[in-house]
């Protein structure tokens, strides 16, 4: 079922995409998307001000182990979204897999069969696969 939906999107996507059909605009619309993620985000601390940054170096006890730090490490992140910025996130989010989805039918790759692949080696990998 997700793989139909996945595929149905980068069909659509490949249907969409007229303008910046060339691979070095794809790319640069890929950077300028993640930019407008990070943008949106930053919009919801600075001017919005629904969530707040906390950043801070994080604390690792001393003989804690993988397991124990996902419990011990924070977002940094305080508060929650207002509707609004969580509406104009979503939107930019979007736009990053419009252009992601476009990258992968550039180069004839499936989008799914990626997401796929990367599932599969985490869960191979389990906690060796941190980032």
């Amino acid at each position: 079922m997700n793989d139909i939906f996945l595929e149905d999107f980068q069909g659509v996507v490949g249907e969409m995409l007229i303008r910046n059909r060339s691979i070095l605009d794809v790319l640069s619309k890929i950077q300028v998307s993640g930019g407008r993620v990070n943008r949106a985000v930053v919009k919801s601390v600075t001017h919005c001000g629904c969530i707040s940054i906390d950043g801070k170096k994080q604390a690792f006890p001393n003989g804690a182990s993988i397991n124990d730090l996902s419990g011990l490490v924070s977002t940094q992140v305080k508060g929650e979204l207002c509707p609004d910025c969580r509406q104009t996130i979503e939107k930019e989010i979007g736009g990053a897999l419009f252009y992601l989805a476009a990258l992968c039918n550039t180069l004839d790759i499936s989008l799914y069969d990626v997401i796929l692949k990367e599932k599969e080696t985490l869960a191979t990998l389990g906690n060796y696969s941190l980032r």
